[in-house]
């Protein structure tokens, strides 16, 4: 193969394999508001990262705060006691209100902070969420607005003291929708399914940097399709089960242990790519393994939205489908760059079709021991940090 084709393939498997970061240190949680408004007052309490807020981090486009460009901003809020830093968080306010977070028909509320609770003892490396409670006067109205700034990630808003509360997820930048401070705007089964459609797929793309590189370590096993289909099926049974008794709470296991064994499911596959020339009988049993890993990572996602009852299994079905629609999109990418790299490559030769055919395969090899070694070397890191540090 010419040295041009080699170089294209390696800048190929760099774009492929290494769009990855140190990970879930401190991993970005969404914000969950309490909405209470009765006798003329407006109460909002918060379930915050406060250190990410007032670090400016943009919570709409990370997923780990270590990858922030404010990061070393938010480790010097992190080293805070609590009182020095719920002593800080009153420097949101200012430009909440000029936002405004609260409104009734159109009229903005001025939220004050009331009480803001932030807990002692939280392991450094992990987030540290506060409890904030705001209030402000509301006049007389039939309809409240809440806004939530751009770069603030997302917010889980939930209505509290009616009957058939609003229970939504409102990204930053966006407002909810004229929330009736008398109730019955209870999401619909099917507007919750389509709502956690993009929460799942967030999860992939671009949030799931260890899911991706998993999903590559499938497609890297060979150019048929027959393989791939086995391999992602048995893994899209295996965590559709556990992301259900995860998210349910019938099944319960520490991030201690999840998280490392997900990095080890990396390393395998991509390992047994390296050897493999195709599918073996073991490998769909073992991916289906790994699957209910993953699905357990999943679940704690999911969980941490603090939906009702009434609206979780939609919730869970629609985040599942956008898992799903992550993972084909990876793939879906992964065989476009290959296949135009191989176009490239034989463009620069003059080559017709059919040795641009015929190439295929011989240049996918040589991008999959690539990808998956520089994939196994990833994975390995993650289990020694997520294992030891």
């Amino acid at each position: 193969m010419k040295r041009y084709s080699l170089l294209l393939l390696f800048k190929l498997t760099l774009v492929l394999a290494l769009s990855s970061t140190q990970a879930t240190a401190h991993e970005v949680v969404p914000t969950i508001a309490d909405l209470t408004v009765a006798e003329g007052k407006a109460e909002l309490g918060l379930q915050i990262n406060l250190e990410a807020f007032l670090a400016g981090v943009d919570l709409d486009t990370v997923d780990d705060t270590n990858n922030a460009p404010q990061a070393q901003d938010y480790d010097a809020l992190r080293a805070l006691d609590a009182a020095q830093l719920a002593a800080r968080a009153p420097e949101l306010l200012a430009g909440w209100n000029a936002l405004p977070v609260l409104s009734v028909d159109g009229t903005p509320l001025v939220v004050e902070s009331i009480n803001i609770t932030v807990p002692e003892g939280i392991d450094p490396e992990l987030p540290r969420i506060a409890e904030w409670q705001l209030a402000a006067d509301a006049p007389e109205g039939s309809a409240v607005t809440v806004a939530w700034p751009d770069g603030g990630g997302d917010l889980v808003l939930r209505q509290q003291g009616v009957d058939e509360p609003y229970t939504g997820l409102i990204s930053g930048g966006a407002n909810s929708p004229e929330i009736s401070l008398e109730g019955g705007n209870a999401q619909t089964g099917w507007q919750t399914f389509v709502g956690y459609i993009p929460v799942g797929f967030d999860h992939i793309l671009p949030k799931g940097l260890d899911h991706i590189l998993f999903v590559l370590g499938l497609f890297f096993l060979s150019t048929h399709l027959r393989p791939l289909i086995w391999q992602v099926t048995a893994f899209t049974l295996a965590h559709t089960v556990t992301l259900a008794l995860g998210a349910l709470g019938v099944v319960t296991v520490p991030g201690s242990i999840v998280e490392p064994l997900i990095a080890a499911s990396i390393v395998y596959v991509a390992v047994e790519n390296i050897f493999a020339r195709g599918l073996n009988t073991w490998r769909p049993v073992i991916i289906f393994g790994f699957g209910l890993l993953h699905g357990l990572g999943f679940a704690s996602v999911l969980g941490e939205f603090g939906l009702p009852q009434a609206q979780f299994v939609p919730a869970l079905i629609g985040f599942n489908v956008g898992v799903e629609i992550g993972q084909l999109t990876v793939i879906t990418m992964a065989f476009v760059l290959i296949w135009l790299a191989v176009l490239a490559a034989r463009r620069a030769s003059l080559t017709g079709v059919e040795e641009i055919v015929t190439e295929y395969p011989v240049m996918f090899r040589a991008v999959s021991v690539t990808g998956s070694l520089l994939i196994a070397i990833i994975g390995i890191y993650w289990v020694i940090e997520r294992t030891l540090l």
